[in-house]
C-alpha cells in the first residue's frame, strides 16, 4: 500500500490531503471528515478499506486539521460543498477511471448528504455516518442568538463547540486519543453551526430527491447527533439503507462497534458493485 500526502488550493486556502492506494483497486472511497477533527483519525479505516482493494483519499475542510485558515470557520456552505468537488476531482486525477464513493461523518455526513442532493455527480453511492441533520441535544438559546447575529456581523467569530468528548466514543482509549490529539480543536462559527443545521433540515425535507444509493448508519446512543433525524431522512428517500448500531456512540468508527461497521460498509460497496 502507497500512503501519500498531498495539497490543493481554494479559496485562498492550502488544503492537505492524503491518500492510500493499494495494489488492486475496484472503487475509490472519497472520507469528508467531522466537526473539529481531521483526516488523520481516518487511518485504520483507510487500512481496513485498502485491505479490501477499495482505494481511499482524505482532507482537511476548511479551518481543520493541517488546512490552512482560522480553526473552525469556512467562508460559506457552497465553498464546503465545491471543496469537496475539488477532492474528487483529485481522486480521479491519483486513482484514474474508477467507481468512486463518497463517504462523510458527522458534519462531513451532512455535507456529502447535500453534496449528492445538490450537486451534479458521476457518484456510485455515498455513505453517510452519524451525519448532522440534527443535534441530540439542546444549544443554549443565548449561543443561538448570538451566532444568528454574529453571522450576519462577524461571519469568522468562533465559540466552543459544547461537545463532551466523553460523547465520542464507549471506548476510553478513543475518548483519551481524541482528548490529546493536537490537531483536535473545538472552535466553530456559525457558518459550520447554523449553516449546517439548517441544511441538514433541508435534506431531510428533500430526501427525496436523492438519486444515488446511500449507506446511512448511525448508533442509537448518540449523544451529539440525534438518530431519529436520519431514521426521518431514510424513511423520506427509497435509495437509503438504513443501519442502526443499539447503544452506538457519536464515532461508530471509534466505538466498540467499529469491526462490526466497518465490516457493513465494506460488505455494501460491494453489493454496489
Amino acid at each position: 500500500m502507497v500512503h501519500q500526502d498531498f495539497t490543493f488550493q481554494f479559496h485562498k486556502t492550502s488544503f492537505f490531503g492524503q491518500y492510500w492506494q493499494p495494489e488492486q483497486i475496484k472503487a475509490v472511497i472519497i472520507i469528508v471528515h467531522g466537526l473539529g477533527e481531521h483526516s488523520g483519525r481516518y487511518q485504520h479505516v483507510a487500512e481496513k478499506l485498502t485491505e479490501n482493494n477499495f482505494g481511499v483519499i482524505a482532507y482537511d475542510h476548511f479551518g481543520h486539521g493541517k488546512t490552512t485558515g482560522k480553526r473552525g470557520h469556512n467562508p460559506g456552505y457552497d465553498y464546503v460543498l465545491e471543496s469537496i468537488s475539488k477532492l474528487i476531482a483529485k481522486a480521479k486525477e491519483i486513482f484514474g477511471d474508477k467507481p468512486l464513493f463518497l463517504y462523510g461523518h458527522s458534519m462531513g455526513g451532512n455535507a456529502v448528504i447535500n453534496f449528492v442532493l445538490q450537486k451534479n455527480n458521476d457518484l456510485q453511492g455515498v455513505i453517510s455516518t452519524s451525519p448532522l441533520l440534527q443535534l441530540a441535544f439542546q444549544p443554549p438559546k443565548w449561543k443561538l442568538s448570538l451566532g444568528k447575529i454574529a453571522q450576519k456581523i462577524a461571519p469568522s467569530i468562533t465559540l466552543g463547540n459544547e461537545l463532551d468528548a466523553n460523547d465520542i466514543s464507549r471506548d476510553p482509549v478513543e475518548v483519551q486519543k481524541y482528548i490529546e490529539d493536537p490537531l483536535v480543536h473545538d472552535k466553530v462559527s456559525p457558518n459550520f453551526s447554523l449553516s449546517f443545521l439548517d441544511t441538514g433540515q433541508w435534506a431531510i425535507a428533500n430526501a427525496s430527491l436523492l438519486k444515488v444509493p446511500m449507506l446511512l448508519l448511525h448508533g442509537t446512543g448518540d449523544k451529539i447527533n440525534d438518530y431519529k433525524a436520519s431514521e426521518a431522512f431514510a424513511s423520506n428517500s427509497n435509495k437509503v439503507t438504513l443501519m442502526l448500531y443499539p447503544e452506538g456512540y457519536h464515532e461508530l468508527h471509534n466505538d466498540l462497534c467499529k469491526e462490526e461497521m466497518l465490516q457493513d460498509i465494506i460488505d455494501w460497496l460491494n453489493s454496489q458493485l
